[in-house]
């Protein structure tokens, strides 16, 4: 085995070239993305009536697309979401969006890596945030969010103001995720794929939790093997190669979606 004595390190470098190399990626537009993920995180416990957000950035400044009010995520498609500016009016589709999509627009006004938001109330996330207690990540699976989630522990009500924006901006920090004590969760993403990947990954995380919690004491992970495993499963490609494997699960039963 010629590989048997190659570093870790080494490993995973080649690892990460034949990903590369060997995997295509799925060719899907924004719109596309944007719907299937809305699909995928229906299909994953997402679904809380016609709560929660899903936008991304438009080739345009300080515009995003959305999905409509009124509108479940079992019933979005690339073609009935709306561009919306940064005062929320509609500029393209028909319908208007959620009001609280207000502090996604603080999130991209300050954060300008950022280009997608995804911000939901799935059941294991709602019901770890009635605890008050900030997401434990402990698990090689959830790594990704490793030391990436940040935590609101005061709960600012109904988030529809400027107030909120700016409260869940700033919270958001360096970090890529949210969580929110009586509330839910939010996630963001330099791509569509990253923030779809997180979203489920922090749901994952809270039914974990709850789960370790009711049967004794979390232990936490070392920092260095969490921090490693983090940065492997956070590419861009791994984010790709993931995503594409949600998006097909979703086709199967989401024909319509795109």
């Amino acid at each position: 085995m010629k590989t048997a004595t190659t570093s870790k390190q080494a490993l995973m470098q080649s690892a990460e070239r034949d990903m590369q190399r060997l995997i295509e990626d799925m060719e899907l537009s924004d719109r596309e993305k944007l719907a299937l993920t809305c699909r995928i995180l229906f299909d994953k416990g997402h679904d809380s009536g016609l709560a929660g957000q899903i936008t991304c950035r438009t080739d345009q400044p300080d515009t995003f697309l959305t999905q409509r009010l009124g509108l479940g995520f079992d019933e979005i498609t690339a073609d009935n979401l709306i561009a919306v500016d940064h005062d929320l009016k509609p500029l393209a589709g028909e319908g208007m969006p959620n009001p609280a999509n207000r502090f996604h627009t603080w999130i991209y006004k300050e954060h300008p890596e950022v280009n997608c938001i995804i911000h939901t109330h799935p059941t294991h996330v709602a019901a770890l945030s009635m605890l008050e207690v900030p997401l434990v990540i402990s698990q090689m699976d959830t790594s990704a969010l490793y030391d990436d989630c940040s935590f609101v522990a005061d709960w600012p009500g109904v988030p529809v103001g400027n107030e909120e924006g700016v409260l869940i901006s700033n919270a958001l920090g360096n970090n890529r995720a949210v969580f929110l004590a009586h509330h839910g969760q939010l996630v963001t993403g330099k791509t569509i794929e990253e923030a779809c990947n997180l979203a489920v990954l922090i749901e994952r995380a809270a039914q974990l939790q709850l789960l370790a919690m009711a049967a004794g004491e979390i232990k936490p992970l070392p920092h260095a093997l969490a921090s490693e495993a983090h940065d492997w499963v956070s590419t861009d490609k791994r984010n790709k190669v993931n995503f594409a494997y949600y998006a097909r699960q979703a086709l199967k039963h989401h024909t319509d979606c795109i």
